[in-house]
C-alpha cells in the first residue's frame, strides 16, 4: 500500500493509505504503485486520483504542482486548484 497525502499551500486535501495514484505530470500522465523508484515530478493542468482496488478515494483538479514518490510515500503538492 502507498501512504499518500494530497496537500494544497493551506491545507490537508487528502491523507490515508491507497493502492495506486495518478498525476498529470509535464512529460504525460503518471501512474504511481508500491515498490515505484524515488520519483520528483512537476504537475500540469489535469485531474489527481487516489485509488484503492477500482475504488476511487480522491479526485483532485489541479493547475500546477509537485509530486514526490519515496519509499512507498506519495506526496502530492498543489500549487494550485483548477476550480473549473
Amino acid at each position: 500500500m502507498l501512504d499518500v497525502n494530497v496537500v494544497s499551500r493551506s491545507e490537508s486535501i487528502w491523507s490515508g493509505s491507497a493502492s495506486s495514484v495518478t498525476v498529470p505530470s509535464a512529460d504525460g500522465e503518471v501512474g504511481i504503485l508500491p515498490g515505484r523508484q524515488p520519483l520528483l515530478a512537476a504537475m500540469t493542468r489535469g485531474t489527481v486520483r487516489v485509488k484503492d482496488g477500482e475504488a476511487v478515494k480522491a479526485e483532485v483538479k489541479v493547475l500546477r504542482g509537485l509530486l514526490s514518490v519515496d519509499s512507498d510515500m506519495v506526496t502530492v503538492l498543489i500549487d494550485e486548484l483548477d476550480n473549473n
